[in-house]
């Protein structure tokens, strides 16, 4: 009869690790959804940062072609 007391331990055991791997899955799923978030947001930031530099880079050459055209001029 030894084996019959050992059984409920191991369903214990086993009950233990289930709620050991909920808790680890609720973790995960909470930190890939914060992580998906953060992802957008950079990809939104790194729009916005692109289209600015490409407005600056625009206004940058064209203040050299007045430049350049005030040069020109005798």
């Amino acid at each position: 009869m030894p084996h019959d007391n050992a059984l409920p331990l191991d369903i214990e055991a086993l009950e233990r690790r289930i709620d050991e791997l909920v808790r680890a899955l609720t973790n995960a799923t909470t930190e890939n959804q914060a992580l998906r978030s953060q992802r957008a947001t950079l990809i939104a930031e790194r729009a916005q940062l692109m289209e600015k530099t490409e407005l600056a880079r625009t206004r940058v050459e064209f203040m050299i072609a007045r430049l350049k055209a005030m040069e020109i001029r005798p």
